[in-house]
């Protein structure tokens, strides 16, 4: 681990500041990088995918712990600086670029690696990073569902992050992330962060946050896909009544009709809005729309 004298110094060797644009903010308080890395809980049969590495402070630790760890980094000097410390390390691999290929699909290159990497370890797959606050919930939603799908993160994020991961049907924060993390597993905040402990200093709040995947509340959902289609047709409508949303279907959710029936049969009332539903709500209405296609 590196502390801010560490850090500068390596930024200032390679002719660099922190990216105000790239919102580069490292974490320079070593005791909570220490207490990210204890609950994580690593193995040397575990896989992680780091994403925002920085100068590569938490990534010495990670490279020590995990059995396979590829680490990505945006930024092209950071990945130079990470990638020149740990060239020698077998079980580190690189990828210097974004871990997004757009909103909705993670990094064809990050995806290749974790898939060798998964099948050489048959372990758990973690992602443990301190997240760049721009690509935070949609790297936690690409890897809920897809080629590769993370059994555990433990992250470092934006507080107002932390609040939509965790919080409940009808408060503000309440959103598709929030239906999805709760749908798939439990999310909890483990600590709330100071701007003190970064370097430079963000304007706002920050949290370390563990969501663990439950197989078996994902077996409740019969189709994934189409859950996530669920939620998103409603929850981008959040302040109408349900009745109102199902006219914006879209797809082969237009292909859905008998709303009645089936919010009748979940249990929901058309007046109510999206946001005041619970996640086994909107299982509920998926697996209904899943049957009704699958006919």
């Amino acid at each position: 681990m590196q502390t801010k004298t560490e850090i500068q110094r390596l930024l200032a060797g390679a002719g660099v500041e922190p990216n105000k644009r790239l919102g580069q903010h490292f974490l320079i308080d070593l005791n909570l990088l220490e207490f990210l890395l204890n609950n994580a809980g690593i193995t040397e049969n575990d896989i992680v995918l780091e994403v925002g590495t920085g100068t590569g402070s938490l990534t010495s630790e990670l490279v020590k712990r995990a059995g396979k760890l590829v680490a990505v980094e945006y930024d092209e000097v950071l990945a130079g600086i990470t990638g020149q410390q740990f060239k020698d390390k077998p079980n580190f691999e690189l990828v210097a670029g974004d871990v997004l290929e757009n909103k909705n699909t993670i990094n064809r290159e990050v995806i290749t690696k974790l898939i060798r990497a998964k099948e050489e370890i048959y372990g758990r797959l973690l992602l443990v990073a301190n997240l760049p606050y721009n690509v935070a919930s949609s790297v936690m939603l690409n890897l809920l569902d897809g080629p590769v799908v993370a059994d555990s993160m433990i992250v470092t994020v934006q507080k107002e992050v932390a609040d939509r991961m965790a919080a409940k049907p009808g408060s503000d924060d309440y959103g598709i992330l929030s239906i999805f993390l709760s749908a798939m597993g439990q999310c909890r905040m483990l600590r709330k962060l100071s701007p003190k402990v970064f370097w430079p200093e963000p304007q706002v709040d920050s949290a370390m946050v563990r969501f663990d995947r439950d197989p078996a509340k994902v077996a409740e959902i019969h189709n994934v896909p189409l859950f996530k289609e669920t939620v998103n047709l409603f929850m981008n409508h959040r302040r109408k009544m349900m009745r109102a949303c199902v006219k914006h279907a879209e797809g082969r959710m237009a292909n859905v009709h008998h709303w009645e029936d089936i919010f009748a049969r979940s249990f929901v009332e058309p007046h109510h809005r999206p946001e005041e539903l619970t996640a086994e709500n909107y299982i509920s209405i998926a697996n209904l729309c899943n049957e009704i296609l699958g006919h």
